[in-house]
């Protein structure tokens, strides 16, 4: 059984710590490039009401791609906007020049600094506008490697984030509700099992094999059931990995979860004018 830091602080120090020495996170394209296929995400961290660490996710809404699975809040690179707002993450008071690596960034990966910069001010900007995340209260602990989805064509980049003195949000229309999961619960390995997906017919762009099976993580809180997987799980298992040194069960020992997706999954339903 994992043994978790017993304050916040502790656990925000670790998680620093370990990212900087465990991860050489390169970032693939240029940041005068195209950007279409970047998206940035929060790995967004927090204390819940019991003061340990939770992750915090949203569940998407019925009107966007892939409604009802779980997120990191973030999206794709807005060219003509992120370019500007990543020069106003390394302000003072930001989260970017608050970071206590950033001096090392400085030094030794200078012309990377510049990418990181445009990653993070997009996740905020996105973290604003899905659930009104203040970015003020945002401390920046370090970058995951990249998540690439083939299915959509894009790579997902994973800022690891810790908000303080921030338990409400407010979500806009793509976002059902917040999900918190006890970061201790990733631990248990009672709360795994395995997703046998099966699509409708007619499914724009489901893969060709009818029936797919992924590993996911089952969230069970005041009776109702999040699962989380797709990238996202890859995200945390990821994190896990590198923080802990812990792997989740092999999916071949874990009990059946079964779905069928329907036709609006890939493209999300028409949202109400």
């Amino acid at each position: 059984m994992f043994v978790l830091p017993t304050s916040p602080d502790a656990f925000i120090r670790l998680v620093q710590d370990r990212l900087h020495h465990n991860t050489s996170t390169t970032f693939a394209f240029a940041a005068n490039g195209d950007l279409r296929r970047l998206s940035a995400v929060l790995f967004l961290l927090g204390t819940g009401s019991n003061g340990k660490p939770h992750l915090i996710l949203n569940k998407r809404s019925r009107y966007v791609p892939q409604p009802g699975d779980l997120c990191c809040p973030g999206g794709g690179i807005a060219a003509s906007l992120d370019p500007l707002l990543a020069k106003g993450v390394d302000l003072p008071a930001m989260p970017l020049r608050r970071w206590p690596l950033g001096s090392w960034w400085r030094r030794h990966r200078r012309t990377d600094l510049p990418k990181l910069a445009l990653l993070l001010a997009a996740a905020l900007r996105e973290g604003f506008e899905e659930m009104r995340l203040n970015p003020l209260r945002v401390k920046f602990l370090g970058p995951l490697h990249a998540e690439h989805l083939v299915m959509f064509k894009r790579a997902i980049y994973p800022m690891v984030a810790w908000v303080d003195q921030q338990q409400r949000f407010i979500p806009n229309w793509e976002v059902e509700k917040i999900v918190r999961i006890p970061v201790a619960a990733f631990f248990d390995p009672g709360n795994y099992a395995r997703y046998r997906i099966s699509f409708d017919a007619g499914v724009a762009g489901a893969p060709e094999v009818p029936v797919r099976e992924f590993p996911c993580f089952v969230q069970r809180h005041n009776g109702e059931t999040e699962l989380l997987w797709g990238a996202t799980y890859r995200i945390v298992e990821q994190f896990l990995n590198t923080i802990f040194g812990y792997i989740p069960p092999r999916a071949a020992s874990l009990p059946v979860i079964r779905r069928r997706l329907g036709r609006c999954y890939l493209g999300g339903a028409p949202r109400p004018k």
